[in-house]
């Protein structure tokens, strides 16, 4: 027999002598001492019971329990680790430790989870503890089991909406989610560092912020969020690409001169949009550029037509099928609603408008602030400087037709400062036909507002405008340095180039079959850009301190998917390593100490 494997139980057998032996010792001791207090039953007794309580300390002193453990588990400790406890199911299983883990685990250390896989290849299952898996190691996880022990949420920014790219003067808007921050505020800051926006967080953290895009280009603007003393907890940066689109094609027929279409083709000529105008001023006479024949070759030069009541009302059966037409084909069409609206127009915008006269309304303010109101706006130029006292004044107040729509594909273009409707669109094929209620939008450039004004009309056509086709690469949404990206939706010719000119071909993983995604691990923060022949779209690369909580928090939830995705691995118990010695070893002390005092112990004479 095995001398290890022999050696509890001839341990148990030699204390059971001993204890049979101190049995026998007390129970002749008992028997010839003299009558008194000491010989009682109740002291015999216990010290007999306290002989048997010495032995199976000193056993488990010598030789302490296995612990229970799961066969076949390694514990994967990742980032913050320390801060979370091992269940004690684990305490006898092999750990390692990713480059991530803090200095001070008790664990063998590996480059990544690939060499740890190696080094123990009887692993079926894993369970990872900490912040979770980084993308250099998901792969590596395969078919096997899949347990996670996550850190808490960390306190600040947990999510962080990508910006698209935006065309040259568009607002954009930044949305996010922040954690444990009662009281709190979310600012948004442009790259000079000031102050164009400001909320405060939902109930459940949420929170959203506009901006606006000056210059083509990158621009990289900042998030913070500030607690109930105005310190600021955490901060992310917020890239933004500005890109310079190519305005869209508008054919404007206006059933009369107005001050709303002056301003219309002064915001025009100023934005650098193709606005073709026809105002009819009556017996057939129009003044603006040469009048055009609407047919299908005329509205497919265009990316939107833009009417008004009037107008709209002199259109031929002939006139407005082929609109509908091309509205099908994708081309967008805007109805400005200053009058009465003859039963074809409201057939063909299919809106089911009612109501009527005027009513006033106010827009939105751009910020929270006066402050934020000046960033915003920026100083102008010389040729065209900002109007300084246009911000104190606030925005004018306007006025509408009193419409309204019970159409339930119709959604809102545009709201007023009480949450109104005051601007609907609704789909046709692959186009979009809007009604537009506002009838004096030009007074926000009388009061000095031009661009509230020029944003107000930017977005109401580009929401509208002919959708130009674009080939779509899927990008990274949380790029950092030394941390794999996974580009998708790559051609043969796919290639990234880093700021300094770097350029790095990219080769498709075949495993992601249609997918067609690859692997680049980005050396430098900044903006890059992927590249095929037919497209090049930017994105930008994180420094590895920015936005750290942001990227704990990504690396939690893409572990927990792995985990709810992953088969239970086949558990079964196995006895692990013997447990510490210590605590048995003070109760033995403990134990012996009460033992020998209570037999020592003399009762005060009577």
């Amino acid at each position: 027999m095995n001398l290890a494997a022999s050696l509890p139980l001839v341990l148990a057998v030699l204390l059971a002598l001993a204890v049979a032996m101190a049995w026998l010792r007390l129970a002749l001791w008992r028997r010839r001492a003299p009558p008194d207090p000491r010989g009682s039953s109740a002291r015999f007794a216990l010290l007999c019971l306290l002989q048997s309580v010495v032995a199976l300390l000193l056993y488990f002193t010598l030789l302490p329990p296995r612990q229970i453990a799961t066969t076949g588990t390694l514990v994967v400790m990742t980032a913050q680790a320390d801060r979370v406890v091992l269940p004690a199911v684990l305490q006898g299983q092999p750990r390692v430790a990713l480059p991530e883990a803090p200095a001070g685990v008790d664990a063998e250390r590996v480059p990544d989870l690939g060499t740890a896989l190696r080094r123990h290849p009887e692993a079926g299952a894993l369970h990872v503890v900490g912040d979770g898996l980084e993308a250099r190691d998901r792969d590596a996880l395969g078919d096997r089991g899949l347990a996670f022990s996550a850190t808490p949420l960390p306190r600040g920014i947990v999510q962080l909406a990508t910006v698209a790219p935006v065309a040259t003067g568009a607002t954009f808007t930044v949305g996010g989610r922040v954690h444990d921050m009662p009281n709190a505020t979310v600012a948004l800051r442009d790259p000079a560092g000031q102050r164009i926006g400001a909320t405060v967080p939902d109930a459940q953290g949420g929170f959203r912020l506009d901006g606006v895009s000056r210059l083509p280009g990158p621009a990289s603007f900042r998030v913070e969020v500030l607690d109930a003393k105005r310190t600021v907890v955490d901060s992310a940066t917020v890239p933004v690409w500005t890109q310079p689109a190519s305005a869209p094609r508008v054919w404007a027929l206006a059933g009369a001169p107005n001050a709303e279409w002056k301003y219309l083709r002064r915001w025009a000529t100023d934005a650098g949009v193709p606005l073709h105008l026809q105002i009819s001023v009556g017996g057939g006479l129009q003044l603006g550029d040469a009048p055009l024949p609407m047919t299908a070759d005329t509205l497919r030069r265009f990316d939107l037509v833009l009417l008004d009541a009037r107008s709209a009302a002199t259109l031929g059966e002939g006139q407005r099928a082929a609109l509908i037409a091309a509205v099908r084909d994708g081309l967008g069409v805007l109805v400005r609603t200053d009058g009465a609206l003859a039963p074809g127009v409201q057939r063909m915008l299919g809106l089911a408008l009612a109501g009527s006269g005027e009513t006033e309304f106010q827009l939105p303010r751009p910020a929270p602030d006066d402050d934020a109101w000046r960033a915003r706006r920026g100083a102008g130029t010389v040729d065209a400087p900002v109007d300084a006292d246009a911000v104190p004044a606030g925005l004018p107040t306007l006025t509408r037709q009193a419409l309204r729509t019970a159409s339930p594909d119709a959604v809102p273009l545009l709201r007023a400062t009480d949450g109104t409707a005051i601007a609907w669109w609704r789909a046709e094929g692959r186009g979009r036909i809007g009604a537009w209620t506002p009838t004096d939008t030009y007074t926000l450039a009388l009061a000095g507002h031009a661009d509230t004004h020029a944003t107000l009309w930017s977005q109401a056509l580009g929401a509208l405008a002919r959708p130009t086709t674009e080939v779509a690469l899927a990008t990274p949404d949380d790029a950092r340095i030394s941390q794999r990206v996974a580009p998708c939706g790559l051609a043969d010719d796919a290639q990234v180039a880093a700021p300094d000119g770097t350029v790095t071909r990219l080769q498709r993983d075949p495993a992601t079959s249609s997918a067609r995604c690859g692997g680049f691990w980005p050396r430098m923060a900044g903006w890059h850009r992927l590249a095929t022949d037919e497209a090049t779209v930017p994105f930008f690369v994180r420094e590895r301190d920015d936005a750290l909580h942001l990227h704990a928090t990504a690396v939690r939830e893409q572990t927990q998917r792995l985990a709810s995705r992953s088969l239970p691995a086949a558990a079964s118990t196995t006895a692990g390593s013997r447990g510490p010695a210590w605590p048995w070893f003070l109760g033995w002390l403990f134990a012996a100490g009460l033992l020998w005092w209570l037999e020592r112990r003399r009762p005060a004479a009577g």
